[in-house]
């Protein structure tokens, strides 16, 4: 029906529930990090600016963490119902990755999260700030595990195959496969930049609608500093992980950069905008740059990138959308190296705080992190296809029997559960955010931090949004 089989929808079920997924952990692991950070300062130098920001940012991270376990749950009962084959002949590998996870990250912030969310004033400040450093050491923990799992579907590596099932004989090979510590930097550092964008865009809406205070200008400064630094990093970190896909999966660098055959004798071009046809095999309406692609991603300009038409039809991943989503990504990595530069030099004119047009900018830009995150995400799995295991295991070979009624039924009642319930929670976190930092936050109940006063913290406390009614309600339901 319509032209999409069985495969295709259980496909676009999983992408579904991990585009919604990815984006709710990425905050998690760039706030954590940041409460830390803001919690150590408070103890270092007792500016209550920092104390007014954990207190804001708390709140944010509670609902976006609760929000980010539900919609984790959905996806690993997708890996024993949808994909039950992959299971069987993977299981014995990525089943104990995740169980890892679990067990350490998991257990790790669990352990630490009612503390450092409730025990704000019933436990000393040295043991508040060390559950909020458990936490976002947590979150990376758990990034760790995750990636390792998902980097050895990229890069599998430590295994034989006995009996048509993966077994592995070198844990420390499985987990430290070849494209692992590029991929695992990759996306931390994509959690911290588009964390950065999402606080910087936050301080931007208030400072333009007239709430200038010393927290909103922390807030924009401190995630400008994150820009500036960071995103240049993510760049070189990308160059470091195309090299290395090059490497190991030279196909998916050919359909990203649409790229099909190659002259003998002369350097790849850059191919800068383009239409990949995939039945065609070409890229219609091409820009390119020649020899660019040659000193981008091999370092020279006499080696050549290896071109689709070198590998079979039937091996070769979707070129048309890898080919975009990558220029998606690239190109807001650029505009937040921009921002970041701009940033630096309106603080060096004193104009950082009242500078629109900028402000206007980083506002646009809140976003933009969690896009470039599911752009490059997209690459990256989309890229591999249409292996599940790259070289191992077709996807085609690893979904359940099930009829193209069942996957279409549960696909729409993933769309409508999931706008619902999470829609909910984002438009909740969103008035949280409007609400912005609180001077003094909680001063009638602790006026000197954490260990002063026997009354739990209360980060879920809803925004007053100028409805006093309603937002009364929603503190007495918390």
């Amino acid at each position: 029906m319509f032209g999409i089989e069985a495969l295709e929808l259980a496909r676009m079920q999983f992408a579904f529930t991990v585009s919604f997924h990815i984006l709710f952990p990425a905050i998690t692991i760039g706030l954590a990090s940041y409460l830390a950070v803001l919690e150590g300062l408070w103890l270092r130098t007792h500016n209550q600016v920092y104390r007014d920001l954990y207190h804001f940012w708390s709140k944010i991270f509670a609902v976006n963490f609760g929000m980010g376990v539900v919609s984790g749950l959905v996806m690993a009962y997708q890996f024993g119902t949808n994909w039950s084959r992959f299971s069987d002949f993977a299981g014995s590998i990525t089943g104990p990755l995740l169980t890892y996870e679990v067990l350490t990250a998991f257990f790790l912030e669990a352990g630490f999260l009612g503390v450092m969310l409730f025990g704000w004033n019933r436990v000393g400040r040295g043991l508040h700030f060390f559950s909020t450093v458990m936490v976002a050491l947590g979150t990376l923990v758990s990034t760790f595990w995750i990636l390792a799992s998902n980097s050895w579907m990229q890069t599998p590596q430590g295994h034989e195959i006995i009996d048509g099932r993966v077994v592995p004989v070198d844990w420390f090979a499985v987990v430290f496969n070849p494209s692992f510590p590029y991929r695992l930097m990759h996306m931390a550092t994509a959690a911290f930049v588009s964390t950065a964008f999402f606080v910087g865009a936050s301080a931007a809406w208030h400072l333009l609608r007239g709430r200038d205070n010393p927290a909103v200008r922390k807030m924009l400064s401190m995630a400008m500093w994150m820009a500036l630094v960071v995103a240049p990093i993510q760049a070189v970190i990308g160059d470091f992980h195309g090299l290395n896909t090059l490497k190991h999966q030279p196909v998916k660098i050919a359909a990203i950069e649409g790229h099909w055959e190659n002259v003998p004798g002369e350097p790849t071009p850059l191919i800068l905008f383009g239409i990949p046809d995939m039945k065609a095999e070409t890229t219609r309406f091409k820009v390119e740059i020649p020899a660019l692609g040659s000193l981008i991603l091999t370092h020279s300009l006499d080696k050549q990138v290896p071109a689709m038409k070198e590998f079979p039809p039937e091996d070769r991943p979707n070129s048309t959308i890898v080919f975009w989503s990558f220029r998606i990504m690239v190109g807001l990595g650029f505009l937040m190296i921009f921002v970041g530069l701009w940033s630096l030099w309106l603080r060096k004119r004193g104009t950082l705080y009242t500078s629109r047009p900028f402000l206007y900018l980083a506002l646009w830009m809140g976003p933009s992190g969690l896009i470039a995150l599911l752009a490059g995400w997209f690459t990256t799995e989309i890229g591999r296809q249409p292996w599940v295991v790259y070289g191992l295991m077709r996807t085609a070979d690893g979904v359940s029997n099930h009829s193209y009624a069942q996957l279409g039924f549960t696909l729409v009642a993933f769309v409508v559960v999931y706008f619902a319930l999470f829609g909910t929670g984002l438009g909740y976190m969103m008035r949280l955010v409007r609400k912005g930092p609180q001077t003094g936050e909680g001063d009638e109940h602790n006026p000197g931090g954490p260990g002063t006063q026997r009354t739990p913290a209360r980060p879920l406390s809803a925004a007053d949004d100028g409805h006093e009614a309603e937002s009364a309600s929603l503190s007495k339901g918390n």
